[in-house]
């Protein structure tokens, strides 16, 4: 016989997780079924504190677990242990993750080993390749072999998750990140850039940080932005810098005395969704921003070789061009130069949702627990 209200864990440990999670949360705070314990695991910190004051919610338990120069195998073990201790204590009847984190895949991990059933929001990604991303394609496979309720954003990851045979019940929701995207794009938000005028300039919008990219393919970005820049003056580069040294110093190196070019630290998630509203364009490597940016219609081109988000490119709001600095100017350029191209992303059907993803997991979960 189930007490009420029914202890339920939902784990953040990035900051991605935590924009995504926190529509997720704002429900189940809201509703009486349930006990909501949110727990960070500190993979990430200042970003994820910053995420959570923005939609004012506080965590009830912190492991801490970040460290200098932590690695994958540091991340899996600390919040194993800890996320043990913790689970024990508080016996949730479900443990919620999000996405391919290693905070998810440890946290989906501690679960099982006591046997809680785990929800999987934004199940069912894939790009086939398991190393690429690395070790995000591997992190949600393994995920979705212990996941109870798989939280599908899209018809097509339901189908992935079909073709691999998961156990667990699927659930087409949508995406909440548009749940917390609208919520934030609502409030009209700014984002002031020292030295940047956006009615001056065609601003584009970049983001570079993926693993696969580090080292040869983060100059070649950074050369494409080059030729992009001093083909078309009118342009300028909005660049937030990823708080990591080898994302960092080599953009800074190849881009940090370009005129046009504003290098920054990394965007609070207000400012970032503020900058997405004003740019004309997005270059990104970013999985979220490949979601996010069509529903406020600017076009995004993927900096990547292989992408998780494949109904964004079928849909027309995104185009994968890879690292190559000539695929970069030849796609960006296009874009820049040919506004009925332009206005064909610009105005493409976001494939990833309402921004109500949140309120269905919340009815999945109390009927599952409920039956």
């Amino acid at each position: 016989m189930l007490k009420f209200p029914i202890p339920v864990c939902i784990i953040v440990g990035t900051r991605p997780e935590a924009i995504k999670m926190a529509p997720v949360i704002q429900a189940f705070k809201r509703s009486t079924v349930f006990d909501t314990q949110v727990v960070l695991t500190g993979q990430h910190r200042e970003m994820v504190d910053q995420v959570m004051q923005l939609f004012d919610l506080t965590p009830d338990h912190d492991l801490a677990i970040m460290q200098p120069k932590q690695t994958l195998t540091d991340i899996t073990c600390w919040a194993l242990r800890g996320l043990e201790d913790l689970f024990q204590k508080i016996q949730p009847k479900m443990v919620l993750v999000q996405g391919d984190t290693t905070t998810a895949f440890a946290a989906a991990l501690a679960a099982f080993y006591q046997k809680i059933p785990v929800g999987h929001v934004e199940a069912g990604l894939r790009t086939e390749e398991l190393f690429n991303p690395y070790p995000e394609e591997a992190n949600r496979r393994l995920v979705s072999q212990i996941t109870q309720l798989h939280f599908a954003p899209t018809a097509l990851s339901v189908e992935h998750l079909q073709r691999s045979s998961v156990l667990g019940e699927i659930h087409q929701t949508g995406n909440t990140v548009i749940d917390a995207l609208l919520a934030v794009a609502d409030r009209q938000p700014t984002c002031e850039i020292p030295g940047l005028e956006w009615g001056n300039y065609r601003t584009i919008l970049a983001t570079v940080h993926r693993r696969e990219n580090w080292g040869k393919p983060i100059e070649d970005i950074a050369q494409g932005f080059l030729k992009v820049l001093n083909q078309f003056d009118d342009t300028a580069l909005l660049l937030p810098l990823h708080r990591n040294p080898t994302v960092r110093d080599p953009l800074t190196a190849i881009l940090g005395d370009h005129p046009r070019v504003f290098l920054t630290e990394p965007l609070d998630y207000t400012q970032l969704v503020g900058a997405m509203q004003r740019c004309y364009l997005l270059l990104t490597d970013s999985g979220g921003i490949q979601e996010e940016a069509p529903s406020l219609g600017k076009p995004v081109l993927v900096l990547r070789e292989t992408t998780e988000r494949p109904e964004a490119v079928m849909a027309g709001t995104a185009k994968l061009i890879g690292t190559d600095p000539d695929r970069i100017f030849e796609a960006a350029s296009e874009l820049l130069s040919d506004l009925q191209a332009y206005q064909a992303m610009a105005n493409a059907t976001s494939p990833f949702g309402d921004g109500y993803a949140a309120d269905r997991i919340l009815q999945i979960v109390e009927n599952y627990l409920q039956k």
